[in-house]
């Protein structure tokens, strides 16, 4: 891995001085990054504070109406639903969560989730015939459908009624199902359109639950509060921004993974050493999240679903120690997979175009997504990675905030099978003759879109500070702020003229750097993720943009810096 890509760093605003004397009640610090987040008025201050954002009427929801009714009516006759999701976390919480308030419900319910490798994301018309054929008669889907126009189409021609609940990006037309929910579709009211494809399932869950009496005698009563584990979950793996109702179901969800109910979490929290009490957000998205996503990424889905369903221990502890397992396969064949597609990206001049494009029949799909993430990650560009087939290609894309990559695959529609995503993130299935083409009509794109534009990832500053031991109250008002993740971002900030001490690699194979800095008296200790290669390399003096960490260690508690940037001071 070559060195990281140096940030301009932007300074925040300044804090005028009549909004700061509004709370002195709070640190300084922590009045000043609410005012960086744009949270200015003091009720707002108050209820982000208190971590306090409203839960809307599910109702609000364009579709969600005809969707209750339809289900409803499937239960008391006795239809048979298929829960048909995707295959990374946002998509198997998804999917357990719909299927356990249906269960609860007295429905004849089945999940579905396709295999990545054969099927890839989305629905696909063998899919539909082999539901079909298992006498399925209603199909609702989680985190995915919105863009499957076709295969919906193809599913009513079955005879199959589907109806579809997502949250990606809405394309040319609206698949003609039953029914959709998607706060992104045209003309729908529902105040909050970030959602994550569980929240919205949890969002339908809650109206089934309202609406829906369940059997006289259920032998698995359903509230919504046991189905927030799974929200927080997915909603903070996939990425989406923690604002507004996504944070009101995070941390409500965080309290339940605190005190785990379900026998899988439960397991996989202890098999990543995660310990009970201290599940957060980036326990989530770095410990928690890729386990679940590894099942679908190497193999099936469905063992991650599984691990989320069971009652059993020892079935829990088999299925947990089975995704560590893929979780270390998983970040191999990322680390080997990304040293090939880096090789592919540079011209012969060895400088880097407006877009990388990788391709080859090695890469596996599950991993794709991965590699794209680095070669942006390395070098600050949108990048496309495509696991080339026998007669079609499957690719993941993503993004930097200056190159919308889902409209840039949009003008190439008449290249590809089908596509969709986020600005930032996105996926297409292409024939193997339209590659080149696909390749050069996006680097063009590319061309046009950023040509003008200085491609140099920004850094912003929360607030620049002084070491010193007034940082553990600032980092304790802080826990008021999280949690942190997309949209609320971990604050960052910077310390200047640092004294540098120890500087060595650490982790298997040293890929991390750990260190120490000095400002005043006393030394800190700093680790800096993905960095190793840097060790020895620092100057003697450095500026240091960071985040501010609790490491616990054998019950003892010290904040130490995570490293995000450094100069030489």
């Amino acid at each position: 891995m070559s060195q990281a890509v140096p940030k301009r760093w932007i300074a925040p605003p300044a804090l005028p001085a009549e909004y700061r004397h509004q709370f002195p009640h709070l640190h300084e610090t922590v009045v000043q990054i609410l005012y960086n987040r744009g949270i200015h008025e003091p009720e707002q201050v108050q209820a982000f504070i208190a971590q306090e954002a409203p839960l809307h009427d599910p109702f609000l929801l364009q579709g969600m109406d005809v969707a209750v009714a339809r289900i409803a009516h499937a239960i008391r006759a006795g239809e048979r639903i298929a829960v048909y999701g995707d295959f990374d976390a946002d998509g198997v919480t998804a999917t357990a969560l719909l299927t356990q308030t249906l269960q609860a419900l007295g429905a004849t319910v089945a999940p579905y989730i396709p295999n990545r490798v054969d099927e890839g994301y989305g629905l696909n018309t063998d899919a539909l015939d082999s539901l079909a054929a298992r006498g399925a008669e209603l199909i609702v889907t989680v985190d995915c459908g919105i863009r499957s126009a076709d295969e919906v189409a193809y599913g009513n021609r079955l005879g199959l009624e589907i109806i579809v609940t997502d949250h990606h990006s809405v394309g040319p037309r609206l698949p003609p199902a039953l029914t959709v929910i998607n706060p992104k579709q045209p003309g729908c009211p529902y105040p909050f359109k970030g959602l994550a494809g569980v929240g919205i399932a949890f969002k339908l869950a809650q109206a089934l639950i309202a609406e829906v009496a369940p059997p006289g005698h259920s032998p698995q009563p359903i509230h919504e509060e046991d189905l927030l584990d799974l929200v927080a979950f997915g909603t903070v793996a996939d990425i989406v921004p923690l604002q507004h109702e996504n944070r009101s179901l995070v941390l409500r969800g965080l309290g339940q993974l605190n005190a785990p109910r379900r026998k899988g979490l439960e397991a996989l929290m202890a098999s990543a050493g995660v310990k009970t009490g201290r599940v957060n957000s980036t326990a989530i998205g770095f410990m928690l999240g890729p386990r679940i996503n590894a099942a679908g990424r190497l193999e099936s889905a469905m063992s991650a679903y599984h691990l989320l369903m069971t009652r059993d221990p020892d079935r829990a502890e088999r299925y947990a120690q089975k995704l560590n397992r893929l979780n270390r396969e998983r970040q191999q064949l990322t680390l080997e997979a990304t040293e090939q597609a880096r090789t592919q990206v540079l011209d012969e001049a060895g400088r880097v175009p407006h877009l990388l494009f990788a391709t080859s029949p090695g890469f596996k799909a599950g991993i794709v997504g991965l590699v794209a993430s680095n070669l942006t990650e390395e070098f600050y560009r949108p990048s496309v990675v495509v696991e080339k087939g026998d007669g079609e290609s499957r690719a993941s894309c993503r993004s930097i905030p200056e190159f919308h990559i889902t409209r840039a695959l949009d003008t190439c529609a008449d290249l590809l099978v089908r596509h969709g995503g986020h600005s930032m993130a996105a996926g297409f299935t292409v024939h193997n003759d339209n590659l080149p083409a696909l390749q050069e009509r996006l680097q063009a794109v590319a061309r046009q879109e950023l040509a003008e534009t200085d491609l140099i990832p920004t850094l912003p500053i929360d607030a620049q500070l002084t070491l010193g031991p007034d940082l553990y109250e600032l980092y304790d008002q802080m826990t008021r702020l999280q949690p942190f993740g997309e949209g609320n971002p971990e604050p960052v900030f910077v310390s200047r003229r640092l004294m540098v001490g120890q500087q060595r690699a650490v982790g298997r194979d040293g890929p991390h750097l750990r260190l120490t800095v000095k400002q005043g008296q006393a030394w800190w200790d700093a680790i800096a993720f993905r960095r190793g290669q840097e060790a020895g390399q620092l100057p003697e003096w450095i500026d240091l943009a960071y985040n501010l960490n609790m490491n616990e260690w054998n019950d003892r508690k010290r904040l130490q810096l995570v490293v995000q940037d450094w100069r030489p001071a």
